[in-house]
């Protein structure tokens, strides 16, 4: 949805407007609260000329439900009691947005999406990670908790194949986050709602698409994954993000997600299709008094990566997770490394405290361990 030549409530313009100015991520509207914006992870209230006594009315936000959506939509956020959203105020702006019901009232939580694809190394990621975008089919999985820029990761290795690959890209999303007009390659982008029922429907329709890369934007259920991980064995290249904190654990999610009569199957298909695995946390930069404050207010972003070698995938196939964090340490030179890893280098070089590290760590002791071996 392009709300160009749409006429946006002229207050929620002014708004969403401010918040990119500010560098917001995220812009809460409730009514009876002030405007809320998160800046570098933090939430805070804003003021705004317009809001009686700085709060939203209920009437202000069924205007801006007005200005949003369509009256399908209107109707699909009274029947399910919320409604996911994207769209683009004029050029340069694009929001995605969560359209839902609080005790019959209408809130919103709007998402900034940056109208360029960064560049990995721009993400604080390898650019080496960008021969993945060469491989023909396997299972590629981005993980981390909500807001640590998933979307943003994948969307720059789509953008990759998009800009380099004869190919057909089809992606799955909900919304559809990053626009990606077909370059060398076609790309077909199907939203959930307005395109198709669900991620298993459109995952089931793609594989009769005759595409040759194909992005899912979450493994929510169990009939997603199965359908992900067959396009991935019969010959496609499958993007996905899970909800994860490791490596370990978004393999846990996929294997788990089956019945105990199948964990044993799940773990070879997984075994089979997985190619690589990256983790990715947005952690607060550590405040440096000799950098301008835009440049020393951004986060910072520590991650894990994990190539399904044949150590480890014979560690997937027979359920050996536990072992898997000891093979990606001893496997730096295959391109893998730990949180642990990442969260030394980031605070020797003085991007994040020691606080931050340690609290991030899954093993404090050897993280600093290896933070004083690398200054050595």
């Amino acid at each position: 949805m392009n709300l160009e030549d749409h006429e946006i409530a002229p207050l929620l313009q002014t708004v969403l407007e401010q918040s990119v100015l500010r560098g917001a991520s995220d812009v809460h509207v409730s009514p009876g609260e002030p405007i809320h914006f998160r800046i570098d992870g933090q939430l805070s209230s804003e003021t705004f000329d317009g809001f009686a006594d700085n709060k939203v009315s209920d009437e202000q936000t069924i205007s801006f439900a007005s200005s949003l959506l369509t009256s399908a939509q209107h109707d699909s956020l009274e029947q399910r009691g919320s409604f996911d959203g994207a769209f683009s105020i004029g050029a340069s702006n694009r929001f995605r947005f969560n359209a839902y019901k609080k005790n019959g009232s209408i809130c919103f939580a709007f998402r900034f999406l940056a109208n360029t694809i960064p560049e990995l190394d721009q993400l604080g990621l390898d650019s080496q990670l960008y021969e993945l975008c060469n491989l023909k089919d396997g299972l590629i999985l981005v993980a981390g908790p909500t807001g640590s820029g998933k979307s943003t990761t994948i969307a720059s290795l789509i953008d990759r194949i998009n800009r380099n690959r004869r190919c057909h890209i089809i992606t799955i999303e909900d919304p559809v986050e990053f626009v990606h007009p077909s370059k060398m390659a076609l790309v077909n982008q199907r939203q959930i709602g307005p395109d198709v029922e669900t991620f298993s429907q459109a995952l089931h329709d793609a594989v009769r698409q005759d595409p040759d890369v194909i992005l899912v934007g979450e493994l929510r259920d169990l009939d997603t994954m199965r359908t992900a991980i067959s396009a991935a064995e019969t010959g496609h290249l499958v993007f996905a993000s899970v909800h994860a904190g490791d490596c370990k654990t978004a393999i846990e999610r996929l294997v788990g997600a089956f019945a105990a009569e199948e964990q044993n199957l799940a773990q070879r298909l997984v075994a089979t299709v997985l190619r690589t695995v990256i983790v990715q946390h947005l952690l607060p930069r550590m405040q440096n008094p000799n950098l301008e404050t835009e440049q020393s207010s951004r986060r910072v972003l520590a991650s894990e990566v994990m190539h399904a070698n044949s150590a480890i995938s014979n560690l997937i196939a027979t359920g050996r997770l536990n072992q898997i964090n000891s093979i990606i340490q001893t496997s730096g030179e295959e391109g893998m490394w730990t949180i642990d890893d990442s969260l030394a280098s980031l605070w020797r070089s003085r991007l994040i405290t020691e606080r931050t590290a340690r609290s991030l760590a899954r093993d404090p002791d050897t993280m600093v361990q290896t933070k004083r071996r690398s200054r050595a």
